[in-house]
């Protein structure tokens, strides 16, 4: 069977998705049959998503700010802990072939619950959206004098017809164009190095506006805007539900791309933050601090260096123009699923993903023209707060409450009459969390504690969320634990079956993982089930 076999195969009749090409399994387990890329391709597509530009911004905010020292220091302390906190999702996603929100349901949240952190993660996705959208508008700006506004709606309106068709179209375009973006970026920068080697001593020194050399404060206030970048675990997870299974001959290629793709991403994203910050370095006499943390002047300043001049505006815009339609693609699918998601559970309707491309650009395009790139760091530190307590809280239910204290299920649990409405495990995590770093952040415990807030985000979600597992014992995990289908969810591998049941809604074929037993005697599919207004499909729950 083909792929494009199996995607009529399994598009859902009567539910507002006429073709699974469109909706690219939004609310669904991906089933085997459309998984056929191999580790490999599954990983470069992910890895295409980090090709933003916003890093190269947010380095060099920082070290402009607080001195180089600081700056890597900071870029260092975020990446341990988005490493560390981005392993387990992007394990269960690749594993289990779940998106973020899916995993999020079983994992401390209950079925409602995780609707709070699809909210979180759509606001990501349109606010990194609108950055990467301002950073092309700047550059067509720079080379062709094309108004900002104007910029604005090209660099959203370009995205629309390139995130229609989603993963299948999304591994295209995110390979192809891997090669070109590397060599832009990296092939300067080393000549400029070879060049002129006493500009790597010059950003080293570089001590910021303050001067006062290395201060934990800096280091914590720095880290805090980098750890806003904890969501972009999100996306990778939108690539990686699409890894084949884990089979002896290909263990070693999935484990490699699970763990790049996943939360190896950060490594990668924090070289260009230190990056970001030696060419701000490099350009700052040249253009003064306001434009140095614009991407499209730091490689222009460094392309002049290494090229003919005549060369130097082309490539440069060429760069960014790649760099920001590789990321928002991801961006407006990713958004696009998470809005879906919340819609669908609260509506029981099923608009289509389509429409939440529109409603996400729609909201990016309004951040744009406000001009948000002008408190960019703002934002992202206050963002960061939510986004870290959301990942921690989902990271720590998976890393302690399942493998450690056993209290959690470990098999991911995502069906609607499965899950209780809402877990307060981790919406209290959550919660806590949250709010206690946003006070913190704005203040209200003293100013000397306001560079902490990230701190606090991470331990307090860490503390609570075993904390609340073990109050509970557990008990709000599972409203049921025997989906009424005899055959196991999982093969002997370990990797969710293939079986194909027929839903008697839609009467479509799903396989194993996406069925539940109907309360009306046959079987029915998640989207389906998600649907049902009158709740006549649902199982009762177990005593």
């Amino acid at each position: 069977m083909t792929i494009e076999e199996s995607e009529t195969r399994a598009a859902p009749a009567g539910l507002g998705a006429t073709k699974e090409t469109l909706e690219d399994y939004t609310l669904r387990f991906a089933p085997r049959t459309y998984r056929r890329w191999t580790p490999a391709v599954v990983g470069a597509s992910a890895l295409g998503g980090i090709a933003y530009m916003a890093d190269f911004s947010i380095g060099a905010g920082i070290g402009l700010t607080h001195g180089t020292g600081n700056a890597l220091l900071a870029i260092a302390l975020a990446a341990v802990i988005i490493f560390v906190t981005g392993f387990p999702l992007a394990y269960y996603a690749a594993r289990y072939n779940i998106d973020l929100d899916l995993i999020t349901r079983g994992s401390g949240f209950g079925y409602y619950g995780s609707v709070l952190t699809s909210v979180i993660f759509a606001s990501f996705t349109f606010i990194f959206f609108a950055l990467e959208g301002s950073i092309m508008a700047q550059g067509l700006k720079y080379a062709i004098s094309l108004p900002l506004w104007l910029g604005y709606l090209v660099s959203t309106l370009v995205i629309i017809p390139l995130v229609v068709y989603g993963m299948k179209v999304l591994a295209k375009l995110q390979s192809w164009t891997n090669p070109l973006w590397l060599l832009l970026m990296v092939a300067p920068l080393v000549f400029l190095v070879v060049k002129d080697p006493g500009s790597v001593q010059r950003w080293l020194s570089y001590e910021g506006e303050g001067g006062a050399g290395l201060s934990t404060a800096a280091i914590m206030l720095g880290a805090g805007v980098c750890l806003s970048l904890m969501g972009q675990i999100g996306e990778q997870v939108d690539y990686l539900r699409f890894m084949p299974p884990r089979t002896a001959e290909n263990r070693r290629a999935w484990w490699t791309s699970m763990v790049l793709a996943g939360p190896g991403w950060v490594f990668f994203g924090a070289i260009k933050q230190a990056i970001g910050v030696f060419m701000a370095v490099y350009i700052l006499d040249a253009v003064g601090k306001a434009a140095a943390v614009e991407p499209i002047e730091q490689f222009t300043g460094v392309f002049t260096e290494v090229m003919p001049s005549w060369l130097v505006v082309p490539l440069a815009l060429v760069l960014v123009v790649l760099s920001q339609v590789k990321i928002n693609v991801t961006n407006a699918y990713s958004g696009s699923l998470a809005w879906t998601n919340s819609f669908t559970r609260i509506t029981k309707r099923y608009p289509g993903r389509l429409v939440f491309v529109l409603v996400n650009l729609a909201i990016a395009l309004i951040l744009m023209e406000a001009d948000m790139f002008s408190f960019l760091n703002g934002i992202l530190s206050f963002y960061s707060n939510c986004a870290m307590a959301w990942v921690v809280t989902v990271a720590t239910d998976i890393a302690i409450n399942k493998f450690v204290l056993g209290l959690s299920p470990k098999q991911p649990e995502f069906r609607r009459g499965m899950l209780f409405a809402v877990n307060p495990v981790g919406v209290v995590a959550f919660l806590g969390s949250s709010l206690l770093s946003i006070s913190v952040y704005f203040g209200l415990f003293g100013a000397g504690l306001r560079p902490y807030s990230p701190l606090v985000a991470v331990v307090v979600a860490i503390v609570l969320t075993p904390l609340m597992a073990v109050l509970t014992r557990g008990r709000f995990y599972l409203r049921r634990t025997d989906d009424g289908i005899i055959e196991p969810l999982l093969d002997e591998d370990g990797n969710p079956s293939g079986t194909h049941y027929d839903c008697e809604v839609c009467g479509e074929a799903y396989e194993r993982p996406d069925m539940t037993a109907s309360a009306t005697g046959g079987t029915i599919c998640s989207l389906c089930l998600s649907t049902d207004r009158e709740g006549r499909h649902i199982l009762p729950a177990q005593p």
